[in-house]
């Protein structure tokens, strides 16, 4: 399939928001994409579009192994979410070779909170990164 220069200039935009992102931003976005991909698949799946379904979960897949890759052992909290992502993962599994709609609103149930917490975390870092150092004396 061809793509329209619509679709080039959308990529393009797309490319330079994910350069340009600080490692918060890249978070909520990686977030907010998981987010998306469990919400396609739930409704390709209530469709009977198992093939499609099993694309938008294999990605969710992949983007929680990325999350998982940037858990550093210098945080307090690494292995209490690498052990939410490593559940994730098997539940987005279950969710595609058993073609269960029930694991996929378990993904989602587990997810929407977890995202709302990087959103606001993201966007106390970005109001304390905005503060005038006038204002911080």
């Amino acid at each position: 399939m061809a793509l329209t220069s619509l679709d080039r200039a959308k990529q393009q935009y797309l490319e330079q928001q994910v350069a340009s992102a600080t490692p918060e931003r890249l978070l909520v976005l990686l977030y907010d994409r998981l987010l998306v991909d469990i919400e396609r698949a739930d409704a390709c799946q209530e469709a009977g579009d198992w093939a499609a379904a099993g694309n938008h979960l294999v990605h969710a897949q992949q983007i929680v192994a990325e999350l998982n890759g940037s858990l550093t052992d210098e945080w307090d909290g690494s292995a209490e979410l690498h052990g939410v992502y490593t559940y994730l993962t098997g539940r987005l599994i279950t969710a595609n070779i058993a073609r269960d709609r029930a694991a996929t609103a378990e993904c989602r149930a587990l997810v929407v909170p977890l995202r709302e917490a990087w959103h606001a975390a993201a966007a106390a870092v970005s109001s304390t990164a905005q503060t005038p150092i006038t204002a911080l004396a």
